[in-house]
């Protein structure tokens, strides 16, 4: 499966590298999309990740999932709209989308979340309830099939098994 993946400087370092491993470790193949062409930094400066492709040569189309690590990373980008539009359309494709401590941040201004279940960060989880959605205080919250988020850091083991679980049902969908 092909993933899309949302970021900027400032990840949060352990929960792109982590999953980013489990995931390509099953033969996922990840795109890393951005403003601008270049390479970006975690904001513990651990990892620093090169952009493959900017917003602007990207379609929603040509990916099967969505990955939206956390730290500061997902809200400098939801004040770009072609992003959040991005988001939007994977959502609205019934895409698997996988978003991590403020990742949710982008599906609030996308205005996807009335209804869903959800959980994220501590701090953004009022942010989810004002933008509809069912606020879950919990490790891993999947909800439709098609969404899979967590809190925080502690949480990358669970969010890695739920995303693994749905990036394989899509793969034997595709057989």
């Amino acid at each position: 499966m092909k993933i899309a993946v949302l970021m900027t400087d400032m990840f949060e370092d352990v929960e792109y590298t982590d999953s980013a491993k489990a995931f390509k470790e099953d033969g996922h193949e990840l795109t890393i999309i951005s403003t601008d062409k270049k390479e970006i930094t975690g904001k513990q400066g651990d990892a620093s990740v090169q952009v493959d492709q900017t917003i602007n040569q990207v379609d929603p189309d040509d990916f099967d999932a969505l990955f939206i690590p956390g730290g500061f990373s997902p809200d400098i980008l939801r004040a770009d709209d072609r992003i959040v539009e991005f988001a939007k359309k994977i959502v609205y494709r019934e895409k698997p989308v996988f978003a991590i401590c403020h990742g949710p941040q982008i599906l609030i201004t996308a205005d996807v979340l009335k209804g869903r279940n959800i959980t994220g960060f501590k701090s953004i989880q009022m942010d989810l309830k004002l933008a509809g959605a069912n606020v879950f205080d919990e490790p891993v919250v999947v909800c439709g099939g098609n969404l899979v988020t967590s809190r925080q850091p502690d949480d990358i083991p669970v969010f890695i098994e739920e995303s693994k679980k749905l990036l394989k049902q899509g793969v034997t969908s595709n057989v």
